[in-house]
């Protein structure tokens, strides 16, 4: 498995480096946000491990443009901003897990392991080569494409993840528990508004531009996908 660190800090970078070798990973190092896009995009990784606080090009700026490009290997943030915010914003941009600094090493390896058994969802998905139409929404899970009234959909990587999500259970209700633990995983920390930002996201794209509305809240249990 081969895993990309982004740190600027020399000693956190070489401490992480060795520990993750020790433990049977093929680790590059980046030292800056630029240098990391760069092989991001031009070498294949397993998981992304990376700062926010980065020279050249922070590490939120590094995750936008990557999942903005398509790229969809998970990616733990290790930081020292432990904000509510940051967490959220982290998660937001297409983030899929968030460790604060200082860590215990042990804990940053359960968290890689767990990341690299989840692997990109939207790439299982795909790999059902299975097209979905709900009325005028159509969707291709091989190819990560959405269509609505034969207009393309600009979705982010979470975005198609969580709209998939509710095209496979159209017609039931799928609790906000459910959807936060396929989009982000086990690990997310709830008691955020995350899903609520993303959703009026999703909507704003789906939904607002067309007269007849798909995505549902069900007050108290969820959301649910159907024709009106």
């Amino acid at each position: 498995m081969r895993i990309l660190l982004i740190e600027d800090e020399k000693k956190t970078a070489a401490f992480i480096a060795k520990g993750l070798q020790e433990a049977g990973y093929t680790i590059e190092v980046a030292r800056d946000g630029e240098t990391g896009l760069e092989l991001a995009l031009v070498s294949h990784f397993d998981l992304f491990l990376l700062d926010v606080m980065l020279p050249k090009k922070d590490g939120w700026t590094v995750v936008e443009e990557l999942r903005e490009q398509g790229v969809l290997t998970p990616i733990l943030f290790l930081t020292a901003r432990d904000s509510v915010p940051d967490r959220v914003k982290g998660l937001e941009l297409g983030g899929d897990d968030y460790l604060v600094k200082p860590f215990a090493f042990s804990e940053l390896i359960a968290r890689v392991r767990s990341l690299l058994r989840r692997g990109p969802a939207p790439q299982e998905a795909a790999q059902q080569e299975d097209q979905w139409r709900i009325e005028d929404l159509e969707l291709d899970l091989r190819r990560h494409r959405a269509i609505r009234a034969g207009q393309p959909l600009h979705l982010t990587a979470k975005e198609f993840l969580l709209l998939a999500h509710l095209v496979r259970s159209a017609g039931e209700v799928v609790s906000r528990k459910e959807i936060e633990g396929h989009v982000w995983g086990i690990d997310f920390q709830t008691g955020t508004n995350v899903l609520d930002v993303m959703v009026r996201r999703l909507r704003a794209k789906v939904d607002d531009p067309y007269p007849k509305k798909l995505i549902h809240t069900v007050r108290g249990a969820g959301y649910v996908l159907k024709a009106d």
